[in-house]
């Protein structure tokens, strides 16, 4: 390996954990020599019958790593998986749905559900202190947003961790050091535009399986076992322990190659992926309304044609900003309001969030205007900053749509008939609780509308 090359691995990385790995008993299947009946087709070699919890320690004791499987005797029709490890028996209920597994992490084979087993064993056992104490001292701080100015030259000068019980990275993972670092030090080189506001975002974290060896890039250890050894942010590429994912701040800056569509897409994620105030669509489509005119009838209460709307939706997922909404591509205008009201309606989490939802509603059952105008001012405190940015933009438009309101016939309380719903869902409420909502969800839209100028 060339020396050139070796300043590519950063001396962060702690190998203590990765050599403990190494160490780790290693499975021994312990056959079984006689024919045993009503074997489970699932099971091989290693499956001994109704055997004693006494008779598999026995066969055991010969070898750390060693294992059978035998049904138990207490409950037949169940399976123990005996496993030999720090010199004594240890005995798992056993499980198989088309996997093997005894707890979360499911396996093809007994053999890597073992393998993954000794290993978790054997670190737990030996480095619990170590691996209580992991989230103390993270490297991610040094490499999180704090740095956000430096120049690409960091990955070379990555702070050195003062506990590291670090010796030499095993040769064969300096091929993949650079990889590990990306989603870091594009975090921490990152050119956020001065006009871009730094919204909050919580990492969107799924349990991963890492093909050769990984380490946290919140606490720079190793991350252990064969499957599942941790999780990966889908937005940003974040992987970490799943102890550290409780603790990583809600600093997600989402990646472009991961965040694949416009629609249907989380609007935080949508708008940092983008580095945007407001979602394109939502910014795209009203300036293409505005242009054309507020004066048409029946703007927003009038459908445009579905599968032109369908076609806008799949225009803005492919191609993003650069999509043409223009006149020459959608004669209708009707087909643009109904792509943004689509926009609105396909949003995972609504614009006016679950969160806030039962806040809006009891704003909606207030007779007295003022006192209503005060509540108002409340729950929207409870948005997202993301969310409460394109709420304001949003009502500004649907202000100066009232303002032709001779021409169009849409008056507030039209507009918030149609976007009432739109921009409101009722979290998990019965269908009869969601029906009687309408009226109020209609009354907020009405008065955000009326009061735009005073609330945002």
């Amino acid at each position: 390996m060339s020396s050139d090359h070796d300043e590519y691995r950063p001396p962060v990385w702690k190998s203590y954990l990765y050599q403990l790995q190494q160490e780790a008993p290693h499975p021994r299947r312990l056959t079984c020599t006689c024919e045993v009946d009503n074997r489970p087709k699932y099971y091989g070699r290693e499956y001994h019958g109704m055997i004693s919890r006494e008779e598999a320690d026995q066969l055991l004791s010969q070898a750390e790593g060693s294992y059978l499987i035998r049904e138990s005797q207490r409950q037949p029709g169940t399976y123990t998986l005996a496993l030999r490890f720090g010199n004594q028996t240890r005995n798992f209920r056993l499980y198989h749905d088309g996997k093997h597994f005894v707890g979360e992490k499911r396996f093809e084979s007994i053999h890597d559900l073992v393998t993954d087993g000794l290993i978790t064993l054997y670190i737990e056992t030996k480095a619990a202190e170590y691996i209580a104490k992991m989230t103390i001292n993270p490297i991610y701080e040094h490499v999180g947003y704090t740095t956000l100015n430096q120049e690409p030259t960091l990955k070379k000068h990555l702070p050195q961790s003062p506990e590291a019980p670090d010796g030499p990275a095993p040769a064969k993972d300096e091929c993949n050091a650079e990889e590990r670092l990306t989603s870091l030090v594009r975090r921490a080189t990152l050119r956020e535009s001065d006009l871009a506001p730094k919204y909050e975002k919580v990492h969107n974290f799924k349990v991963h399986t890492f093909r050769g060896p990984h380490w946290c890039e919140y606490c720079a250890n190793f991350m252990w076992g064969l499957i599942a050894q941790g999780v990966k942010c889908a937005d940003c590429g974040l992987n970490v322990h799943k102890q550290c994912s409780k603790v990583v701040p809600n600093d997600c800056q989402p990646d472009l190659r991961h965040v694949k569509k416009v629609y249907s897409c989380d609007l935080t994620t949508l708008v940092k992926a983008h580095n945007t105030k407001r979602p394109m669509v939502v910014d795209m489509c009203i300036q293409e309304i505005e242009a054309r005119g507020l004066q048409s009838e029946g703007l927003y209460r009038i459908s445009g044609f579905s599968e032109l709307i369908e076609d806008v939706k799949l225009a803005f997922d492919r191609d993003g900003e650069k999509a043409d909404i223009s006149s020459n591509a959608y004669e209708d205008l009707n087909i643009i309001t109904g792509a943004l009201k689509l926009y609105f309606r396909e949003l995972p989490i609504p614009l006016i969030t679950y969160d806030a939802y039962p806040r809006f509603i009891e704003t909606g059952k207030i007779a007295d205007p003022e006192k209503r105008l005060e509540s108002l001012h409340e729950a929207l405190k409870l948005l997202p900053p993301a969310h409460c940015e394109t709420l304001r933009y949003l009502m500004a438009h649907l202000k100066r749509v009232t303002e032709y309101e001779k021409e169009n016939l849409m008056s507030s309380e039209n507009l918030g008939i149609v976007f009432g719903p739109t921009l409101m869902r009722a979290p998990g409420l019965d269908a009869m609780t969601a029906l009687n909502d309408i009226r109020y969800q209609r009354l907020v839209v009405e008065s955000l509308i009326t009061n735009e100028d005073v609330l945002f």
